[in-house]
């Protein structure tokens, strides 16, 4: 109080007088408001890295779910980056099929541990493992429900495209891709079989050598014709250029969940964001071409791009918003290249290295082949007549699925089954261990039996949802008749031509880098007939 008898004018903040602190009105309101920030922030991150994790560990173990205790920030990363180090340091056995503990050594681990209905942290996000053909068939169904996953903007400068969107924006990029692949004829795998030749014959007859890098010329010599016709020596530029950002994601995965890694500007960053402005500028330039002279009216190439943009170009006719923008047709393509090269090529080389180790399901391969094709180079028009080398691929992609797992996430709550997962949970299906799950494929799953597929794929799985090289429902793989067409074609011309003789030189390596890849090549000795 004042001599006078009236209230003094001072505000307190926090017991104490501003007049005593000297400040300002407009400081104070910056102070409050700088504090209000701080406190913000302060809950988000702790809510994100222990209070959210933590309620979501004691709703997953309420229903029976178990899994590690939820350790801050990191979880369960610095086990898995050293078990799966530790798997990658040596090879398998060469004529084990048994994939999953050496590309998915911690999810081994971890069902191992806790039994079906387990789960792990991938830092402060838990992923709830599914192996139950059911479960996975709902999950595979109802797709605008069970989700993809975020990815870091870093990975997804390698592809982005129809196959990591979801609802509408999903629904519609694949409406206007379809077409593009009922491409019914590719281009052969001549030059393929002429460098074999060349190799094998400069060798007397005989050759010892890596399939795995001509395997990956031949892929992207392949969709480059397909999907870029005259242009595609420019679309064997971008495959290089890809290539080499694969290896720059795979860096990356360790620092994947660190909050703003991707912002500091270290070498690995700034060659994949390099990297990146040059394929879309060699991209654009592709398209901007084909655009012009659709809009000239000329004939469309008979080649994916080509059919991509007249079916983009026919949508946008129909509505303002129906068609893709030209970004979004470049990361298209990017996704096509990404995806069709690396399944392409991995189908191919786990085929012929099976064939190598089976010598039996190699001859009944080639009588096939040659009472089919004969001498003549291999036809589309009677590819649907090779039964037994079908059979030969199907169980390849079961053996050896160019993807390991697939995963989801949950944007709400969601009932799956018996349970209800809470928001924020991503599911894993781990596509390795399901296609080799004795309870499904019997005593033998590990072992390469074509005959399983005598029948079919329904007969093979008795009616159960255990066979998912492609995934399945609405999100099966768009290119799987693409893949299993190329592949036919390249197994019949070398039939044809060697015989396929395993390595000892060769070290069996299988290693989950984005697809199924040989780590340490694929070693073969070819035979002229």
């Amino acid at each position: 109080m004042s001599i006078s008898g009236r209230p003094t004018e001072q505000a307190t903040m926090g017991g104490l007088e501003i007049s005593s602190l000297n400040l300002t009105p407009p400081t104070y309101a910056i102070s409050t408001m700088a504090a209000t920030l701080l406190i913000w922030w302060f809950w988000n991150a702790l809510n994100w890295v222990w209070l959210r994790p933590k309620r979501l560990e004691r709703r997953l173990k309420e229903q029976g779910l178990r899994g590690n205790s939820y350790r801050p920030l990191v979880g369960d990363i610095r086990d898995m980056v050293k078990m799966t180090k530790e798997a990658k340091s040596k090879s398998m056995d060469p004529h084990s099929n048994d994939i999953a503990p050496r590309v998915v050594p911690y999810i081994v681990h971890t069902i191992a541990k806790y039994g079906n209905n387990s789960f792990m942290w991938l830092g402060p996000r838990p992923r709830v493992f599914i192996l139950d053909p059911d479960k996975f068939k709902e999950i595979a169904t109802k797709v605008y429900e069970f989700q993809k996953p975020e990815t870091s903007p870093l990975f997804k400068l390698l592809a982005s495209g129809f196959a990591n969107y979801d609802g509408d924006k999903w629904a519609k990029h694949r409406k206007i891709v379809s077409p593009a692949f009922n491409v019914e004829k590719l281009k052969s795998c001549n030059d393929f079989v002429s460098k074999l030749d060349s190799l094998v014959s400069s060798s007397n007859g005989s050759c010892e050598l890596d399939v795995w890098p001509l395997v990956q010329n031949v892929s992207s010599d392949v969709l480059a014709r397909a999907g870029f016709g005259s242009s595609y020596e420019e679309g064997r530029k971008v495959f290089e250029l890809q290539r080499e950002m694969l290896q720059h994601t795979m860096t990356l995965f360790k620092f994947a969940f660190i909050p703003g890694y991707r912002f500091l500007p270290t070498r690995t960053n700034r060659r994949m964001k390099a990297i990146d402005k040059e394929i879309r500028k060699s991209l654009l330039g592709i398209i901007n071409r084909r655009l012009k002279a659709i809009k000239a009216g000329e004939p469309t190439n008979n080649d994916l791009l080509g059919i991509l943009l007249e079916s983009n170009y026919k949508e946008s006719e129909k509505s303002s918003g129906g068609g893709m923008s030209l970004r979004e047709v470049v990361e298209e393509v990017k996704l096509f290249y990404l995806a069709g090269q690396e399944a392409n090529a991995e189908l191919l080389v786990w085929t012929l290295l099976l064939l190598s180790k089976h010598l039996d399901w190699q001859e009944k391969a080639r009588e096939e082949v040659f009472k089919v094709f004969g001498n003549e180079k291999p036809d589309y028009d009677r590819l649907s007549q090779l039964k037994i080398v079908s059979m030969i691929l199907q169980e390849s992609l079961r053996l050896y699925p160019p993807v390991v797992m697939f995963s989801r996430y949950l944007r709400k709550d969601t009932k799956l089954g018996d349970l209800t997962i809470p928001a924020g949970v991503e599911l894993v299906v781990p596509v390795s261990m399901l296609h080799q799950a004795k309870e499904f494929w019997g005593d033998d799953a590990g072992e390469f039996k074509p005959e399983r597929f005598s029948e079919g794929v329904s007969k093979a799985t008795k009616g159960k949802l255990s066979y998912l090289p492609f995934g399945w429902g609405p999100r099966l793989c768009i290119g799987q008749n693409f893949g299993l067409l190329e592949a036919k074609v390249a197994v019949s011309m070398i039939l044809q031509r060697f015989s396929i003789e395993f390595s000892p030189a060769y070290a069996h390596a299988p290693s989950f880098i984005i697809t199924l890849q040989p780590e340490r090549g694929a070693h073969l000795i070819l035979h002229k007939l």
